[in-house]
């Protein structure tokens, strides 16, 4: 399927989110007309306020989708665009059913893909935010994951204890039933669809938010986990800093989002690195704020006897989309000065 070119229009759902404004920004920077959708008036006025500030007024527009689990929700929003990311998708962990988080990842990937094929005539390529929740289970020893691999024991545990699941087992289950929904839909109208269709699956996404952010109380649940470890002053254990997981940065992930769409065909980390990189850095790029210095023992010397518990291959991303990713020192400083230009 021949990918998106240069001036075309593409669709972005969700386009206030965390990383969706980063994926709206990498697209206008790289030439393209963007329509992001938001829930209401507001938030696509700050998004019209903040791409028109940049110089994009022009080639942004947002409307509003309410609720993107209502059928037809995208109907018109997917009409005359070449190609479309979809990123709406809820990560919370405040969730008090499975099915407030389920219900709309999976209602609102189908429902785009279903309104793709209905008025989508344009659409080439269809790239949809995943995430390696779906990919991995938390493994008992190291365990490298890959786009093959599926997550099938969270999806077990929510159907075993329903809304008595842990919140981060029902928000894996949702990415997953997500996921896999999107494929299906794919190869049951593959004879019907004039798309092809992508699926990013990025782990822990950290880096400074563009996003609409008034405090670090409002940030992201991401990156409100990275700021209650590095910098929040309240106690930490060994077991807590030396949890190891993968990561990449914002920017990245969003720009394998747009490299998604064009192409026609981060490695781990251990939660006590972070509050070493930060601690690393000087000048402090937040003046007047000091960092958690937590337990640095727990890190080995020598990376070589540094075990991550959770790491993906990333050898066809690498392959096709060849994205030269941020180190822990870049995404931290980058962070750390965002937060210092708010004056927080």
């Amino acid at each position: 399927m021949p990918a998106i070119e240069k001036n075309n229009k593409v669709l972005v759902s969700g386009a206030n989110g965390y990383i969706a404004m980063w994926v709206v920004r990498h697209f206008l920077e790289r030439g393209y007309r963007v329509r992001g959708t938001a829930r209401n008036e507001e938030k696509c006025e700050f998004m019209r306020n903040y791409f028109s500030k940049l110089g994009y007024g022009e080639q942004f527009e947002a409307v509003v989708v309410e609720d993107i689990t209502k059928e037809g929700a995208f109907d018109e929003a997917v009409k005359d665009v070449d190609g479309i990311a979809h990123t709406a998708s809820p990560f919370h962990m405040n969730a008090k059913t499975a099915d407030e988080l389920i219900i709309p990842a999976v209602q609102g990937t189908v429902g785009m893909l279903k309104s793709a094929l209905k008025n989508g005539s344009k659409v080439r390529r269809i790239v949809v935010t995943s995430s390696c929740a779906s990919v991995m289970s938390p493994p008992s020893v190291p365990t490298q994951y890959c786009e093959r691999d599926w997550n099938q024991l969270s999806v077990q545990e929510v159907k075993e204890k329903g809304d008595a699941a842990a919140p981060m087992t029902i928000y894996r289950a949702s990415k997953t039933l997500a996921e896999r929904s999107a494929w299906e839909f794919h190869e049951k109208h593959k004879a019907e669809i004039s798309w092809d269709l992508s699926v990013i699956n990025p782990p822990f996404v950290f880096g400074p938010p563009i996003h609409d952010v008034s405090s670090v109380k409002s940030l992201n649940t991401s990156l409100q986990m990275w700021y209650d470890k590095v910098v929040l002053d309240k106690p930490q254990t060994k077991e807590e800093l030396s949890a190891s997981n993968s990561w990449v940065d914002v920017r990245d992930t969003a720009l394998a989002h747009v490299l998604a769409l064009e192409k026609p065909d981060a490695s781990g980390f251990i939660w006590q690195e972070w509050l070493d990189a930060a601690n690393s850095l000087s000048p402090n790029p937040w003046p007047g704020h000091t960092y958690n210095k937590g337990f640095p023992e727990v890190v080995p010397a020598s990376r070589e006897d540094r075990v991550y518990h959770i790491s993906y291959d990333k050898a066809k991303e690498q392959r096709i989309l060849g994205i030269k990713f941020h180190t822990s020192l870049e995404t931290t400083k980058d962070t750390l000065e965002d937060f210092a230009a708010r004056g927080w």
